[in-house]
Parts: C-alpha cells; structure tokens; sequence
C-alpha cells in the first residue's frame, strides 16, 4: 500500500521520543540492579514447562575507522591483539552464563552487531561462530544474522559467516552520493555495495537488509532521491531508513560534521516523504518506525498476523523469546527485568575474571511496567489495540487506568491519525509514521513529565 505523507502533521508531532524498543526505557535502568538479581531472575525463569525459546545476541564494537554519524557503542581499532582478547572474554561470558541454563533450550533467533561484526578476520568469525553453536542447542531454521561493513569485507568473511548458519545480513549503505560520504567518513561506492550484495545472494543467505540514513550533511532531495532509486534497483528483501539524529553533546565525534552543512528541516521532511511514497509505491510493505519489508518477507507476515515484536534489535518476529547478550554494553531482557552489561572492556573484563556475570545495571519491570510494556508494544506493532484484551489480560478498566493517555489522543483523533471507537484504538496510515507519538501517550514516566531530551526526535 503506498502512504501519502502529510507534512503539516510530521511539523506538528515533531518532538524528542523514545523508539521503545523496550520498556521502560534505558535511560530508567539503574546501578542498583546487580548481577546477583540478574542471575536470580535467570534461574527462576528456567524451569518449569513450555519455557520460552532463547534470543541471542553479541556485541562486538571494533570498527577500521570512525564514521562522523555513528550513535552505537563503537571502539575503533586496528589492534588485532585487542580485538583476539575481547573474543577470549566474550567466550568466558558465554561460559559463565551458560551453566544456568537447561542445555535443551532451544536458540531461535541469533545476531551479530556492533560496531563492525565483520572487522573480526574469517577465522576469528570461525573461532567464536562455532563457540557459541556448540555452547547452545540451536532449533533449526533459527533467524541468525549479522551486521557487515563492505568497506574491507571480503568473500572469505561472507562464507565464514555463511559456514557457521547465518543466514541473514544487514549492511549500511547511508547514502550513495560522493559527497555526503566523505563528508561523513564513509566511503562507500556504489559499486562496492552492489559487490557484496551479489556474494551474499551467491552464497545462499536467505535475506539482505539494507540502511540509508537521511538528515546527512549535504544531502538534496535529487541526491537522496537518486539514492532510494538506486536501493529499490538493488532490491533488498528489508529497507531501513533512519533519521541522522546530530547530538555532539552526548557524541563527541559527531562535533566533525558541521550543523551548517545538514539540510533544512524543510528539506529533511520532504526526503522523509519521498522515501516512504516511493518505497511503497515499489512494493514495499511498511513494517513500522523506519522499517520496510517486501511482502512475502517474515516481518510482513508477521505484521499482517499481529505477531510482530519489538526488541533491541529493532522489529522481530520471536515474541516472548528470552533475550541473552554478550558483549560490553550488551543488554539482555527476560520478562520481568533488563540487565545491561558493563560499557568499558576494563570492567566487563575484571568482573568476568572474578568470575561474576559482567552487570552495570538494570531494571526490574512493576506491574504497571507490564501493563504498559504490552499496551505499547501492541500499539508500535499491530497498529491497533483492543482495550477489552488487555483488560481481561490484566484486571484492569482500560478507560481508568490510561484516562490521561485517552484524553490526550483527541488531538490526534481529530488530526486524522487515529479513531477510538468502543473499544478499539486503530491507527491511520499517517498515524502509523508517527507511531512513536502515539505509543508515548501510554509512557507513564512521559506522563509524569521526566525529560525527554534523552532521546532522538520522532520525525
């Protein structure tokens, strides 16, 4: 279905917001949450019958070079030895942790991120790789995909990747002009893209995800425009498209891209508009947030059953999946808590060689976390929520319990972006691409007015 963008909406509902990928937020988890709660949340979630399936992740932060734009949680590097000892302690985290669980749980879902996964070299993807599918039972068919750099990735890397069962993989392309790309650190031909793209269809990865980023220095709708042609030529199975978010002042580097070369606001919303009209219009179905899949892709179906979910990871398919993480700053999430790891390899490393689960902190869900961690994400991922559901899930009258939320979504309701009618709440296609505003009428730490310059805007 192809979106026609109001812009005098997105001017309106522009604001700093958080992208919920879980909640409540990080910024809420506290040092108070030690790995003594972790690992006793660990073994009281592990018995019992029809236990979840499991998540994991790894987090590896080295990159070759700094990109200008970067927000992750990055160390850029060229120390092979740094990165071989790194590799070492995430094999001693997985070991620590993995004596507490039942060895027939079943691993689902599997990702690499960083940083750069792939500045790891082939055999180093082998070592750890194959460490981790003889330290879990993995159900076949699992989802295990990795996040790649093309800039040095060779044949070899793709294949080591391949041999060890990934099978999906998401690469950063930003944009393809020239001179948005020096301008941001990252240069990236074309032709180099499209490179890669072919092995890793040749190799038999079942998916390719791709990342554009608009709001960069010196992007011009023609260019951006040039770029989304080019995208919908390569023909990925997902597009995600994120907005630049400029904060120096919480990312020190990003002080190297200069605020006189980003493009107007004006201009920043009317690349937005193009990119989702003509990404629609080429087929692709809107997954939520900054996400496009083509339709017979699992995250469409997912959306079209109202089985999507979100996690750290973004939009999944895995609802319910416990999520285990390794890494520095890696974060894990079992139902009733989220734990975040360590930020420093210092730290991270100490507590391993003390033999203690590497935890900086994290945060233990209340009951009115539950009620609208559900509310919340079911508005984020089906667009819809039925109020009578969740009051029999949870005991609650919905009109009650959420009034100043209700209240606050008339404004919407009357901007077009939603109907409330009995008991149902159903999103609107303009509605849909400012989910974020609506999820954050049911946020209620928003509702109790904490700062919200915290987090990225939502257009």
């Amino acid at each position: 279905m192809k979106f026609e963008v109001d812009l005098s909406k997105f001017k309106k509902y522009d604001r700093p917001g958080p992208r919920y990928t879980s909640y409540p937020t990080a910024p809420h988890f506290n040092e108070s949450f030690k790995a003594g709660d972790y690992l006793d949340e660990i073994v009281k979630t592990n018995y019992g019958d029809n236990l979840p399936g499991l998540s994991l992740y790894t987090h590896l932060p080295y990159c070759d070079t700094l990109c200008y734009f970067c927000g992750c949680n990055m160390i850029i590097t060229r120390n092979r030895e740094r990165v071989s000892e790194y590799i070492s302690y995430v094999k001693k985290e997985i070991d620590l942790l993995r004596a507490y669980l039942l060895p027939d749980r079943k691993v689902v879902q599997y990702h690499w991120g960083g940083g750069t996964p792939t500045h790891l070299t082939a055999d180093e993807i082998n070592s750890l790789a194959s460490y981790i599918k003889d330290s879990f039972n993995f159900t076949p068919g699992s989802e295990n995909s990795c996040e790649i750099d093309p800039r040095g990735l060779t044949k070899e890397h793709l294949a080591a990747l391949r041999s060890n069962g990934f099978n999906r993989i998401s690469m950063g392309v930003q944009d393809f002009n020239e001179k948005v790309q020096k301008a941001v650190n990252r240069i990236q031909p074309e032709d180099m893209t499209r490179q890669v793209v072919d092995w890793v269809r040749e190799l038999g990865f079942y998916s390719i995800n791709l990342d554009l980023m608009y709001g960069l220095p010196f992007q011009t709708f023609e260019s951006f425009e040039s770029t989304v042609d080019k995208i919908i030529d390569v023909s990925p199975d997902r597009i995600a498209v994120f907005n630049y978010a400029h904060v120096p002042w919480m990312k020190k580097h990003m002080a190297l891209i200069h605020e006189e070369d980003l493009p107007a606001p004006e201009v920043k919303l009317n690349i937005l508009k193009m990119t989702i009209e003509k990404l629609t219009s080429a087929g692709y179905v809107f997954i939520g947030m900054d996400h496009f899949a083509k339709p017979d892709d699992e995250l469409s179906v997912a959306l079209s059953q109202k089985k999507l979910h979100r996690n750290f990871q973004g939009y999944s398919t895995h609802a319910g999946a416990d999520l285990y993480s390794f890494g520095i700053t890696a974060i894990s999430q079992l139902n009733n808590i989220y734990s975040q790891n360590f930020k420093t390899e210092k730290e991270y490393y100490k507590s391993l060689d003390e033999e203690t689960l590497p935890i900086a902190k994290g945060y233990r869900l209340t009951e009115d976390d539950h009620i609208r961690r559900h509310v919340i994400m079911r508005i984020m991922c089906d667009f819809e929520l039925d109020m009578k559901s969740v009051e029999q899930k949870f005991g609650i009258n919905f009109r009650e319990y959420f009034k100043a939320g209700l209240d606050t979504l008339k404004d919407m309701e009357d901007d077009g972006l939603l109907k409330i009618s009995g008991d149902k709440i159903e999103i609107f296609p303009t509605g849909k691409l400012l989910i974020r505003n609506i999820a954050i009428n049911f946020d209620g730490y928003i509702e109790r007015k904490q700062d919200t310059a915290k987090y990225s805007r939502t257009v």
